[in-house]
């Protein structure tokens, strides 16, 4: 009753681990992983996204962010994700409105044969990481393998940088995701890229990127740079736990908590969620926000609170008119695929099912 938030943060975890080992239908390799990551995952209930950037910088929350960073980097495993054949390099271009700068890493099989392109954003709630951290290294190399260039748009984090110092809520990402697009599209030639094969994806806050970068690239009339949308367990409702995805209820508390959740909506766009904005979060659209969309790809993990509002987002499309696909990875929590080195298999399966969704050929 008086604990102190750092206790409570830590206790929340250590139910969450409890819950993840003691659970049958979780894949037995993902529940060794995890039982030995010992960061927490939920803090404190923020009312205002400065709450939330001053925890941030305190001790508690530098420590939180060592140990994320310091787990994620043990991912970068090159038996998991061989490098061979593969090549990386790391553009920059200005990002628009704010005239930022943004840094773009491009791992592709050594050619110069024009590639299929996936734009790839990072997980982390639109708030954290970057695609220079281990964890995305392995997984850009993983799908590239499979012979597509995969270009991650290291965009403007909520709250903590990513190679780009400055933090800032919506749109600043979102912003920095379809300017990335755009200049990707611009520069294919000289990067030896496919315009008529360009795809967005992303996991997580990624997903929930993919989703707007879309949306916004058709609200901009520009459509026709993209043919397809992969969104991986998409973070896009808003509010958790909520009674339309029973998903989001079971599995409260499981590797997610709705606290930490509800903290991503006032880090990154409290705002935006109240006006009911769905470039912010996708979850808010209508059927009428997602026509004329290109094909779009939900993926999501059967023991994820955010199942259920992906695959509720999957119906929407169908109903847009929207040629869509699900796929439900059985036995996985939240982007187990991300997590390279736990489930090889299931990661190379969705890498896969990624690069082939940008090889195909453009709908007609």
């Amino acid at each position: 009753m008086g604990c102190t938030k750092a206790v409570i943060a830590i206790c929340r975890w250590d139910d969450a681990m409890t819950a993840l080992k003691d659970d049958p239908r979780i894949d037995p390799r993902l529940r060794a992983m995890f039982g030995e990551w010992e960061s927490p995952s939920a803090a404190f209930h923020a009312r205002t996204r400065e709450e939330l950037l001053a925890f941030e910088k305190s001790a508690e929350g530098e420590a939180q962010a060592t140990g994320m960073a310091s787990f994620f980097e043990s991912l970068d495993c090159e038996a998991t994700a061989p490098s061979t054949g593969l090549s990386v390099d790391v553009e920059e271009f200005i990002s628009s409105p704010d005239g930022n700068r943004i840094k773009v890493r491009i791992t592709r099989p050594q050619s110069n044969v024009p590639l299929p392109c996936v734009c790839y954003l990072h997980g982390g709630g639109m708030q954290a990481l970057s695609c220079f951290d281990g964890l995305y290294r392995a997984w850009a190399r993983l799908i590239a393998a499979h012979g597509v260039a995969v270009a991650m748009i290291d965009f403007r984090n909520a709250l903590r940088p990513s190679s780009a110092p400055e933090v800032l809520p919506y749109p600043a990402g979102l912003n920095d995701c379809v300017s990335g697009v755009a200049w990707l599209h611009a520069e294919a030639a000289r990067l030896h890229l496919d315009p008529t094969r360009f795809i967005v994806a992303g996991d997580s806050g990624g997903g929930n990127l993919a989703l707007a970068t879309g949306m916004k690239l058709r609200q901009n009339g520009a459509n026709g740079l993209i043919k397809g949308i992969y969104a991986m367990c998409p973070f896009i409702a808003g509010r958790w736990p909520d009674p339309r995805y029973p998903s989001s209820i079971e599995f409260d508390g499981m590797m997610l908590h709705s606290s930490g959740l509800n903290n991503g909506v006032v880090a990154y766009g409290l705002e935006a969620f109240e006006a009911r904005d769905p470039m912010a979060w996708p979850g808010l659209a209508t059927a009428d926000d997602l026509i004329g969309l290109p094909p779009v790809v939900v993926s999501v993990n059967e023991c994820d609170p955010l199942r259920d509002e992906g695959i509720h987002f999957y119906r929407l499309l169908l109903a847009a008119g929207v040629r869509a696909r699900c796929r439900l990875t059985m036995g996985t929590t939240h982007g187990a695929e991300i997590f390279v080195t736990a489930c090889p298999d299931i990661s190379q399966s969705t890498a896969r099912d990624l690069a082939g969704f940008a090889l195909e050929a453009p709908a007609r």
